[in-house]
């Protein structure tokens, strides 16, 4: 058996041209260098499509979460108070993030999983007018819900305020056009949708709102001003690359281009989890979202109520057949995730039921359902969406 399948929602298995390219190594300050860093810059604002023009792709070394705490700590300013949409760990994290490096900060807080509605933000605007920004993140991969941009974009326009978006598990195959949704800047990881190895993120970032946050930033490496200042004056990372995931990541670009660009990326990920829906309940397992909040991303499950059900058994009989889960990170019931993105297609997924199938078998587990808890969790959830 060859290297698992990474069912996860980044990192994630990338091409064999992908892993390849990193084969070569690469002068921080020569010249090809430089040239590729300038391509990677212009296909990622191209992805924008029309009204990315004014925009700038600003990459930042590290994972996604500094490009997140970079984008905060340049665009928020120090006299500034964000609202931080959470319905999960990476809105919580957002906030920790302000409140570390001193922003005031409002929270939303939806828990596990609700989404945050365009109404709810428009209710707090007008009742805070304190707050010069609004923090939201796209795709939650704690439960796997795809949040509403539209209209929290719609409705933080509407107050006259700034919206920042993290869109780390979403960007390259999930569209945010600037001509529809008015944003300051979004964030992205290099292995996440686009099918990069991780070792750096990128913030495409509003020039104008650029242009406004010299001086705004709370850490000297932090600071995408200064990050994007270098690059238009010399082409160059201000401190060491990650050069060969630069190189991994330019690669995976043209694979993204080759395959028809976010449009298709998104629809091979809806293919993959509508394939991996249907047989996981075919089985017996059900979801904790409804089909409407569903991303391509990643997909929560409740945990079998069945007593001969136990996570970390069935993790690792997964992974010995080749395919490395995702657990769960809901605080109300038990449940396990399994992500779609990445190079995999419908025969991968199909392969993913089988093993899944067999491990029940194995295991002993005669049937998948949630338990009385879960399924009223599920419940609740409905309700509150349809209110």
């Amino acid at each position: 058996m060859g290297e698992p399948w990474l069912l996860t929602p980044g990192p994630l298995s990338t091409s064999f041209a992908v892993k390849s390219a990193m084969l070569t190594d690469l002068g921080s300050w020569d010249s090809d260098f430089r040239a590729m860093t300038a391509e990677v810059r212009a296909r990622l604002v191209a992805l924008l499509g029309e009204g990315g023009e004014a925009y700038t792709c600003v990459p930042m070394q590290g994972s996604g979460s500094y490009c997140v705490e970079a984008m905060l700590g340049t665009l928020v300013p120090r006299a500034g108070r964000a609202l931080v949409l959470a319905n999960g760990a990476y809105g919580a994290r957002a906030a920790q993030m302000l409140r570390v490096m001193g922003r005031a900060v409002v929270v939303l807080d939806k828990g596990d999983y609700l989404p945050p509605r365009g109404a709810e933000v428009a209710a707090i605007l007008a009742q805070d007018p304190a707050i010069s920004h609004v923090v939201a993140i796209h795709c939650e991969t704690s439960s796997g819900i795809l949040n509403p941009l539209p209209e929290i974009a719609a409705a933080v326009a509407g107050a006259g305020r700034r919206l920042l978006i993290d869109s780390m598990s979403a960007f390259g195959a999930v569209p945010v056009l600037p001509a529809e949704i008015a944003f300051d800047a979004l964030v992205s990881s290099a292995n996440k949708c686009i099918e990069g190895v991780p070792g750096f993120g990128f913030v495409l970032v509003r020039r104008a709102a650029l242009a406004e946050a010299t001086g705004n930033a709370h850490a000297l490496c932090l600071d995408i001003a200064a990050q994007s200042a270098e690059f238009e004056r010399s082409g160059q990372w201000r401190f060491t690359p990650p050069t060969h995931a630069v190189a991994a990541f330019l690669q995976a670009l043209r694979e993204h281009e080759a395959e028809g660009g976010v449009a298709a990326r998104g629809a091979r990920y809806a293919a993959n989890r509508d394939r991996l829906v249907a047989g996981m309940r075919q089985m017996g397992f059900e979801t904790l979202l409804s089909d409407a909040w569903l991303s391509p991303v990643i997909t929560t499950f409740f945990c079998p109520a069945d007593p001969a059900f136990v996570f970390a058994d069935f993790y690792d009989r997964m992974k010995a057949k080749g395919f490395i889960l995702y657990p769960g990170k809901l605080t109300q019931v038990d449940s396990f995730r399994i992500g779609t993105i990445g190079r995999l297609d419908t025969g991968v997924i199909d392969a993913v039921l089988a093993a899944v199938r067999d491990t029940l078998a194995e295991t002993g587990v005669r049937g998948a359902a949630p338990s009385g808890a879960a399924l009223g969790e599920r419940a609740r959830f409905l309700a509150e969406v349809a209110a």
